[in-house]
């Protein structure tokens, strides 16, 4: 295997599958069953999750939310969201623990970096919940920390679409798809593939950034294995 530690984020919206809202059974067991082909190889993975299909704080404060208190009930929903993929992951027999940045002792455990570190090194999956604990920062800052804070290799964003584009190819049919970017090319073509803090926090600790198609079987584990899935971004390369 390529990478031997692994932060997986996974956007709200990947839970919901093709409903308009809330959580579909069958995508989260669809994606247990890939994160446990994963763990059968004897991968660390810590997940960050999104809660988008439950509630988007941009979206509340644009229609008149106070912005601090729109970004406190979005990370509440990534809890929820994080305790049903923990279901899911131990149904299947997956030691899991949900981290959360905001104290709920009663459903999950608080984030401590050395604590979620050990469960990793004991085989545990970790759901990192509550994003960061702040408001203004978005899930996709909240990967790109944990995954410097745990030293995780890689990050891995899991999406609807097969890499980056030039463009929303759902728009133009003639969209170009990377196979490979610098950091920086992302940030001066704002690509917005992650937001900009995400993408500067991973080129200062030198973490590589590879986005994929979820909805595709055993993307996860070929991309573990270095496999050429969706787009890598990363320091020094040829962008093709």
């Amino acid at each position: 295997m390529t990478y031997q530690r692994v932060l997986l984020k996974l956007s709200g919206e990947a839970l919901m599958g093709n409903l308009g809202y809330g959580i579909d059974p069958k995508v989260v067991a669809d994606i247990a069953q890939e994160i446990k082909d994963v763990t059968n190889h004897g991968i660390q993975l810590a997940i960050v999750v999104g809660g988008g299909n439950i509630f988007r704080g941009v979206k509340a404060a644009s229609a008149g939310m106070d912005r601090a208190t729109a970004d406190y009930v979005g990370m509440i929903a990534t809890v929820m969201n994080a305790m049903t993929l923990q279901d899911a992951l131990e149904q299947m027999g997956i030691p899991t623990r949900v981290l959360t940045a905001i104290a709920m002792q009663e459903v999950a455990e608080p984030y401590i970096r050395r604590r979620a570190i050990r469960h990793l090194e004991k085989g545990r999956v970790i759901v990192f919940g509550a994003g960061s604990g702040n408001p203004f920062f978005t899930t996709d800052t909240t990967a790109a920390l944990r995954a410097a804070e745990i030293e995780a290799e890689v990050v891995f964003k899991a999406t609807k679409v097969d890499g980056i584009y030039d463009c929303d190819p759902k728009v133009n049919p003639n969209a170009h798809r990377y196979e490979s970017l610098t950091y920086s090319h992302v940030l001066t073509h704002d690509l917005r593939v992650m937001d900009g803090t995400a993408i500067a926090l991973c080129k200062e600790n030198d973490i590589p950034i590879i986005v994929f198609d979820l909805s595709v079987q055993g993307n996860i584990v070929r991309a573990i294995k270095g496999e050429k899935v969706g787009t890598i971004v990363r320091g020094l390369c040829d962008v093709r």
